[in-house]
């Protein structure tokens, strides 16, 4: 099946008949999945067939599945799981603890036909930030950052489930919230580094999405999405990562120009994978005419993903949810 290298949204708890003829027409690579999406679990597995029986077996469907204030599957038919910072206020057993719990999100997660989150987040905050990172980051420094996000990265592959580090190169210093408004890191190239390192200790992980950041040290003109330096010599060169490169939400407001014009600079940087969420298909539209077919080393890089995440699934030991979630509500419980 061919596909178009972009991810979109849609509007409500079932695809209607313009969204249908668009899919169909567009392609898109992938869904990504709201909570103006959810509101049962045969509801989101009818849908997330409905998407492929449209575009086939291989289209893909993802979701921000972090647990705190990002959690689109909630009460009352899906756990409530904690924020990441949560997995850092462990004195011991941390790690298993911050896999155990992305495990068990994945478990949820392939029930429903979602075989991608956006999760784990990468970011180190740095003091005076904006809280749109906070609690989402699993700790103020990038050594347990790294550590505890790569064992979030693992639980989802153990459980069959994509994970995508975000938002690569780092937003952690970010004054503003990109959702809003274009951030700007000041600080010197070399402070930078802080920021980096989550990322270069887990750059074999299968996917990223970019921050919609600028970083005066390296290109002030342009933010991360959109710079070709910052994709090329940090996140490529510096990082070292060669994985599947998705751009953050381009209907973000960090981002201006309109939307064919948002999602072909992305492309002339060098991500592999334009994602639009907000269901607008007119906005959709532009993006998919600015989008290429999925070929050459973006199709290259889905298929590694895809692989990484089959040959972990494979690899793992049996799960016990029920354990496992009691395991983890114990721990919690006694920081509570």
């Amino acid at each position: 099946m061919t596909f178009h290298a972009f991810i979109a949204g849609c509007a409500g708890l079932e695809l209607s008949p313009n969204e249908c003829a668009f899919f169909k027409e567009a392609r898109p690579w992938g869904l990504i999945l709201f909570r103006r999406n959810i509101d049962s679990p045969a509801q989101v597995r009818a849908l997330t067939d409905s998407f492929r029986d449209l575009l086939g077996a291989d289209a893909a469907v993802l979701v921000d599945q972090e647990g705190g204030r990002v959690q689109r599957l909630t009460a009352p038919h899906w756990p409530v799981y904690p924020a990441a910072a949560a997995f850092g206020q462990f004195a011991c057993d941390d790690a298993r603890l911050a896999a155990l719990g992305a495990r068990l999100i994945a478990d949820d997660l392939r029930a429903l036909g979602i075989d991608i989150d956006c999760l784990p987040v990468l970011d180190t905050p740095a003091p005076g930030s904006h809280r749109v990172i906070g609690d989402r980051a699993y700790a103020d420094n990038p050594a347990d950052v790294a550590r505890l996000g790569r064992a979030a990265a693992q639980g989802l592959m153990a459980g069959g489930v994509m994970p995508v580090m975000k938002h690569i190169p780092g937003h952690g210093r970010a004054t503003a919230d990109s959702h809003l408004e274009l951030p700007r890191v000041h600080v010197p190239r070399a402070e930078l580094e802080t920021d980096f390192a989550p990322f270069r200790a887990n750059a074999d992980l299968p996917a990223a999405m970019t921050a919609h950041v600028i970083y005066d040290a390296i290109d002030p003109a342009h933010p991360a999405t959109h710079s070709r330096v910052v994709i090329e010599e940090i996140v490529r060169g510096e990082i070292g990562f060669n994985g599947l490169l998705m751009t953050d939400d381009l209907s973000m407001q960090a981002l201006d120009g309109r939307f064919f014009e948002r999602a072909a600079r992305s492309f002339a940087a060098g991500v592999d994978l334009a994602l639009h969420c907000n269901g607008d298909l007119t906005e959709a539209g532009a993006v998919a005419q600015a989008s290429p077919v999925l070929a050459g080393k973006a199709l290259e890089r889905v298929e590694r993903a895809r692989a990484q995440v089959s040959a972990a699934f494979a690899a793992a030991e049996g799960f016990d949810p029920v354990e496992a979630r009691a395991e983890l509500l114990s721990a919690l419980a006694a920081v509570a």
